[in-house]
């Protein structure tokens, strides 16, 4: 089994109304996988930081990886890693 930590703040702590859940998934589960999951657990996500179908997340949103912003996951379909601390992240840009 695969455990990691999500970390929430902002408008994802808001609509989910914690600042870190625990998740476990098999071995081999990607971020996809952990982006589904936090649809169907919180719907009111969708939207808003999810893609209506579920299925990856609307511009601007990331997973951190062990607080390391230089290297944010980009590729939704690559495995997690158990132990892994994930920060749910929205980059707001503009000017």
């Amino acid at each position: 089994m695969t455990h990691v930590t999500v970390e929430f703040s902002g408008l994802a702590q808001v609509l989910v109304g914690k600042t870190r859940l625990p998740y476990e998934f098999p071995a081999g589960a990607t971020y996809r996988d952990l982006v589904r999951r936090l649809a169907q657990d919180h719907p009111a996500l969708i939207d808003v930081l999810i893609t209506p179908d579920g299925q990856d997340f609307l511009s601007s949103n990331m997973f951190v990886v062990d607080g390391d912003l230089v290297n944010p996951v980009m590729l939704l379909d690559q495995p997690i890693q158990d132990g892994q601390n994930l920060h749910l992240m929205s980059v707001i840009t503009g000017g």
